[in-house]
């Protein structure tokens, strides 16, 4: 009899066990119960040293750190395939898997409802100044404050630029939900501009530009060496003051360092974040801030999402063990593979 492929499976699985369980018809699953980056490499070179598949859940970095060169290096070369379970792959070194012959899918536009609709949520919140009436209304502030608990007025989006950072899936999904709000003007900074199709109505800017016109900034780009500190000191000084922030990206495209400092002073009027730079480490200074609206990394948290995506990863390790070819390739591999 020919074994089975085997296929190794980070936790968590929280809706997807019937998915797992159909895989495991033709692969034999693996379930990593490692407590160490370190244990994990021991069975790399064990137990592990002729799997064929990794399935990684959302908090295989935080059990093993990062897929990064040094790791991928103790990988076997029966691997063949990594689905991962998120949208960003930050944690993982494409480069060093593709000189491997390492295929990575992850899964796209999965998340795209699910993370616009929490930047719709933060970019309301934001705009309207919610999280400052909320704070006072629960320090028992109202009446003694006065209308709306003492909380400044912020502002609806008549006659104001919305500017867009990355129109990926998420982004163009944003783009459709904050269209009837009444924007003047909605525009997108992308790697490229992109077809008028796809531009649904919105007018392309380089990111300098962008950011100089722009009363609110929603940023849904990837995370990686040309974007981390995308907004910093500098590019701060060319926003309009009073400028509202949005980001459900990743948190190292802003240097929070430089973001605090503009909360403060003013510079920025508000922001709406559910990503922080050395998550889930949060600075209690940033969060102490009452124009601060924070959300612990909630951007994919609903069932439904959680639960395709975890039947994605099952789907590309299939196909990859059927055909060769994930389903799901990331952009830098696809011709590669």
């Amino acid at each position: 009899m020919i074994p089975k492929p085997k296929v190794l499976q980070f936790p968590p699985i929280r809706y997807a066990d019937d998915a797992w369980e159909k895989l495991s018809e033709v692969a034999e699953i693996i379930p990593v119960t490692v407590a160490s980056r370190q244990e994990l490499i021991e069975l790399l070179h064990g137990e592990y040293s002729d799997i064929v598949a990794i399935g990684r859940g959302y908090l295989t970095g935080k059990q093993v750190g990062r897929f990064d060169r040094d790791l991928i290096g103790h990988f076997p070369n029966t691997l063949k395939f990594i689905a991962h379970q998120g949208a960003g792959y930050d944690q993982i070194d494409v480069t060093e898997l593709t000189k491997r012959g390492i295929q990575l899918a992850n899964a796209p536009d999965i998340v795209n409802n699910a993370t616009a609709d929490t930047a719709l949520f933060l970019l309301l919140g934001a705009m309207r100044n919610f999280e400052e009436g909320r704070r006072n209304l629960r320090n028992d502030e109202w009446p003694t404050k006065g209308f709306a608990a003492g909380a400044q007025p912020g502002f609806t989006p008549d006659d104001k630029v919305l500017g867009i950072i990355g129109m990926g899936g998420i982004g163009r999904t944003l783009c459709k939900r904050v269209r009837p709000l009444g924007f003047k003007k909605i525009v997108y900074y992308n790697r490229s501009p992109l077809s008028e199709a796809l531009e649904l109505g919105c007018q392309y800017l380089p990111l300098e530009e962008l950011l100089k016109c722009a009363d609110v900034v929603s940023i849904h780009c990837p995370l990686n060496e040309s974007t981390k500190h995308l907004l910093n000191k500098d590019r701060f000084h060319l926003m309009k003051d009073g400028v509202i922030i949005i980001n459900t990206a990743r948190g190292s495209v802003i240097e929070e360092q430089a973001l605090l400092r503009c909360l403060k002073t003013g510079k920025v009027a508000r922001v709406g974040l559910d990503v922080f730079e050395n998550e889930p480490h949060v600075s209690n200074e940033l969060l102490e801030l009452p124009n601060v609206l924070a959300l612990p990394h909630m951007g994919t948290q609903a069932i439904q999402t959680v639960k395709k995506m975890e039947e994605c990863v099952v789907d590309n390790i299939y196909a990859g063990i059927h055909t060769g070819k994930v389903l799901n390739l990331v952009c830098e591999q696809r011709f590669r593979f």
